[in-house]
């Protein structure tokens, strides 16, 4: 049951819901939607990427969570859709892998209802006098801005974000290869920067793992170069790691295992190294904004 009234009532299907297009010029996307929560007139204001679209239920299935007073915020996952090419569909079969995205793979497709701190602002709905509480977004990162904003609701106004798996939304992924690296090499650097700035949600091991991964694929190179013996135990390793990827990728989907197999290899590559870069990175470009 609600800790206090349900203040607010689903729109009838039929309802008109009028709509206002509000020029914003060249901002990031935390200010365009800073700009969007001062003009927006609801109790609850729900964020949607350009490149995402809702499930027809989206908001029926989010705005229940909202009678629990303590709910802060819901989202969902971003499921790549159906219709999407060849080489995006496998840009989002390797987001979607557990080798990739780890226990965080529930954000791209659904999974078991849980709370969670930190969450992309491609599909989530927050409370506007939350939002009002907490200053908007109020940052240049992109992305990241939503690492902030989770940050702030979870630990500094002590609310939850549920997750619940209904709650979809359709996200059109960026092609393999060289769109979907750029978009993973952006999200590693502002990571590897938030573990100095936002280490509450951003210091985890899961982040690491790729640069582990890079760092012992170059020093095991080397080693061996000047001990000969170790050759055979780098070829060895790097081998079971090929093979687990190519079970992965038939696993995920063997219309796509060229894509997706390569796909995860490289992501792990560029996301190891730019987590590192942004490591000792002193600030970001935005920051200097």
């Amino acid at each position: 049951m609600p800790d206090e009234p349900f203040s607010f009532d689903l729109l009838p299907r039929q309802a008109s819901v009028p709509i206002a297009i509000i020029p914003t010029g060249s901002v990031t996307p935390a200010k365009k939607r800073d700009l969007g929560v001062t003009h927006a007139k609801g109790e609850i204001l729900a964020f949607l990427d350009d490149d995402a679209y809702p499930d027809k239920n989206w908001l029926v299935n989010a705005v229940r969570h909202f009678q629990d007073s303590k709910v802060a915020a819901v989202a969902g996952p971003a499921v790549t859709p159906t219709t999407d090419s060849i080489k995006q569909r496998a840009s989002g079969e390797v987001y979607s892998s557990f080798l990739v995205s780890g226990s965080y793979a529930y954000r791209y497709f659904p999974n078991r209802q849980r709370e969670v701190d930190d969450y992309p602002s491609c599909n989530f709905l927050v409370r506007k006098s939350v939002m009002e509480e907490i200053g908007g977004f109020n940052t240049n990162f992109w992305p990241g801005e939503d690492t902030k904003l989770c940050l702030e609701i979870t630990k500094k106004l002590h609310k939850k974000i549920t997750y619940d798996p209904k709650v979809l939304v359709f996200h059109h992924r960026r092609p393999l290869f060289i769109p979907h690296l750029k978009q993973i090499a952006s999200y590693a650097l502002h990571r590897g920067y938030f573990v100095k700035k936002y280490p509450e949600t951003s210091l985890r091991v899961a982040y690491f793992i790729p640069s582990v991964f890079l760092a012992a694929l170059v020093i095991g190179a080397v080693f061996s170069l000047f001990f000969p013996a170790l050759i055979n135990i780098y070829i060895a390793g790097l081998l079971c790691y090929f093979v687990l990827v190519l079970l992965e990728a038939i696993r995920k989907n063997p219309r796509l295992i060229f894509y997706v197999f390569l796909g995860i290899i490289l992501t792990h590559l560029t996301y190891g190294a730019y987590f590192i870069k942004g490591l000792f990175r002193k600030r970001l470009p935005e920051e200097e904004e």
